[in-house]
């Protein structure tokens, strides 16, 4: 590569702190007209920090930025508009309240006072059939599962023209199609002679959308290298310092007991429609089920009816040979139930409490975390450091508000409480989303350990590979309906890919 070129992004000496907490330290980055670089680094090793210092969330402790060779004043997300800086997010910067169209315009000066929501509405949907991101313009954003929620993001800068796109693992809610989708609109903005910086935990993204990598770890760059002169495997290892596992060995499944039986299982949404139509299934003890289906297909809605979250207007809840139907969330718990939720931030995880109260949640009812209706803070303290060690949760202490921490340790401190709180079922939603090659392999590793220790698994995951690697058996839904259930020995993954567009639907019984 050209290094006398002047790059279309250069950010040098950056470094940012957070209270205990260096999130960069000195970072240099180049980005070049026309190139898609792949960010990598474990959680917490200062990737999203660095591109919230360049779209103007953050301000830099030090260090400079320059655009196309100059130098450049970013202090607000306004400012790096006017760059052409746009970012995608790992946790949405959407209004709940609002609709998707306007979130879309909100903020956006060069539209009218009153702007024309029929020309707005118009051009969002072209974008939305173009780029095959289909989300529907009156439609609230709280109304919307997170992998909707994901394209108005991906939608809101395509409609503002971004030059820069930063994207924080933007393919984590998308089906296999969706993110080959993502890939060519990547490209042809490349051919546009626009560029993009891309956060990535999957080295097959990483082969296919960018040109160069880069990696970080604990804050600082530790190398640098053409995507064509690298391999997954090479990665892998630079980004956690170590080989990793690829493939999980897993045992023959040895299923015992129904742990969980939904009997003709129908709930409405949130904006009162039909979203579970006459789903009915097993779960064994020792089994993994997996469930794949885009996103709003029903996967939240039957997460939340089986963990009492949503009630069901009609059928039939087992959990353990137990009728727990429409039961509150703590007589779920009680029964045993543990649930990693797909929203981690709003639902998973209390921000504003350290991390030892959210790792306690669970438990903090009975010894030996309480005596009585007293808390043993000194128990709490120490159950926290022994599963921050185990889970390898990145914080500068049990006591650091929860917020503090990247979005990958709010998801292993959601994890290492959940796994700690099952006996029975575990409710696994998209459990490794955000996680790192490392962080990910361990988290099937423990799910994978649940199965064997004789929990039943019910795991949601739009990553195809990961379902069969690690299920049992599979389950698709879509609109709502169970389309069929497979044994991840003998299933067609093509033939699971259709099920999951609605296609072929008897072929699954």
């Amino acid at each position: 590569m050209n290094d006398t070129v002047v790059p279309k992004v250069e950010m040098r000496n950056i470094s940012k702190s957070f209270p205990g907490v260096v999130a960069n330290d000195c970072v240099d980055l180049k980005l070049r007209k026309g190139e898609v670089l792949a960010l990598l680094g474990e959680n917490g090793a200062g990737k999203s920090t660095l591109m919230n210092v360049l779209c103007g969330l953050y301000r830099p402790d030090r260090g400079e930025i320059y655009i196309d060779g100059k130098y450049a004043e970013i202090h607000s997300p306004r400012d790096a508009q006017k760059y052409g800086i746009g970012m995608v997010h790992q946790n949405f910067k959407l209004v709940d309240s609002m609709n998707v169209l306007e979130n879309t315009i909100l903020g956006l000066r060069d539209e009218p006072f009153v702007p024309d929501l029929k020309r707005v509405r118009s051009r969002l949907v072209d974008l939305a059939s173009q780029y095959h991101l289909d989300v529907d313009p009156s439609a609230s954003i709280w109304q919307l599962s997170v992998g909707e929620q994901q394209r108005v993001e991906i939608l809101k800068l395509l409609y503002r023209n971004a030059e820069i796109l930063i994207l924080d693992e933007p393919t984590a809610v998308l089906t296999p199609q969706e993110s080959h989708e993502l890939n060519r609109v990547v490209h042809v903005m490349k051919q546009e002679g626009k560029s993009a910086i891309f956060i990535t935990h999957k080295m097959e993204e990483v082969m296919e959308f960018s040109d160069h990598v880069m990696v970080l770890r604990k804050g600082r760059v530790v190398d640098e290298t053409s995507t064509a002169e690298t391999t997954p495997k090479e990665l892998a290892r630079m980004m956690v310092g170590r080989e990793v596992l690829f493939q999980i060995e897993k045992k023959p499944m040895a299923p015992g007991k129904v742990a969980l039986e939904l009997s003709h299982i129908e709930a409405l949404g949130d904006r009162g429609l039909p979203a579970l139509k006459d789903i009915s299934f097993r779960l064994h003890a020792g089994e993994i089920l997996g469930i794949a289906g885009v996103a709003g297909n029903g996967q939240r809605e039957l997460a939340e009816v089986v963990t009492g979250l949503r009630r069901s207007s009609k059928g039939k809840l087992q959990i353990d040979g137990k009728d727990m139907t429409n039961k509150s969330p703590l007589e779920i718990i009680r029964r045993g139930v543990a649930h990693i939720p797909q929203d981690r931030v709003s639902v998973g995880a209390a921000g504003d409490l350290s991390v030892a109260s959210n790792l306690a949640m669970k438990q903090y009812r009975s010894r030996p975390l309480a005596a009585g209706i007293f808390l043993l803070q000194n128990k709490i303290l120490d159950f926290a450091r022994t599963l921050i060690e185990k889970f390898r949760i990145s914080t500068p202490s049990p006591k650091t508000q929860v917020k503090f921490l990247s979005g990958g340790n709010i998801q292993k401190t959601i994890l290492a409480r959940e796994i700690g709180a099952a006996r029975t079922l575990m409710i696994a939603v998209y459990p490794s989303r955000g996680l790192d090659v490392g962080a990910t392999e361990t988290v099937r590793r423990q799910l994978v350990s649940q199965r064997d220790a004789g929990l039943g698994v019910l795991f949601f995951s739009e990553d195809l590979d990961e379902l069969l690697q690690i299920s049992d058996r599979v389950a698709v839904l879509f609109e709502g309906k169970m389309m069929g259930v497979f044994d991840t020995n003998t299933v067609n993954i093509d033939h699971i890919g259709m099920l999951m567009a609605g296609m072929d639907r008897e072929a699954g019984a």
